[in-house]
């Protein structure tokens, strides 16, 4: 679902499998994965309702899943974590022009959850990614998570290797 006029004027981003899609092949999903910060999850919480989104759950890494009134789920993700503000106002958008979280950002969201999935993302986005862009996500992981920075040029030469780079 397209949130972008029900969540007007509050920072959000899409994240996950829908914001690969600009970095690399498209992968299939069953939901949309959107992050707001802490402190505007009450917000959107009021508005997805008041737009008829349902509850479906809350999230174990905090946030809710909902259910569109067409049936889509779209969770949530509420975060505290320091870099997101920033993360928000540096947005990408994707060719259907929804706001999605910048390379470098995407990168360090999907390494700090940690997942194999996310793990995997990362890598074939990096593969693919200009030496701009992974010069820039490096500058993100100094900044943010340097403890990562060995993680995260295996996972470029695990990209370049995949990708064919």
């Amino acid at each position: 679902p397209d949130l972008r006029d029900v969540l007007a004027g509050i920072p959000w981003a899409v994240a996950g499998a829908v914001a690969t899609r600009a970095y690399m092949p498209e992968r299939a999903t069953q939901d949309l994965d959107v992050l707001v910060a802490v402190e505007h999850a009450a917000e959107v919480r009021s508005r997805l309702e008041a737009a008829g989104y349902g509850t479906v759950q809350r999230l174990v890494i905090g946030g809710t899943t909902y259910r569109s009134p067409e049936g889509s789920l779209v969770d949530v993700i509420e975060s505290a974590l320091p870099w997101v503000s920033e993360a928000l106002r540096a947005l990408a958008h994707d060719a259907q022009g929804l706001p999605i979280l910048t390379l470098p950002y995407l990168t360090l969201m999907k390494v700090q959850a940690g997942r194999a999935q996310d793990l995997a993302d990362a890598a074939r986005m990096l593969g693919l990614a200009s030496r701009a862009l992974r010069e820039e996500t490096r500058g993100v992981f100094r900044r943010w998570l340097p403890e990562a920075m060995e993680d995260l040029e295996s996972l470029i030469t695990l990209g370049e290797l995949e990708m064919g780079q």
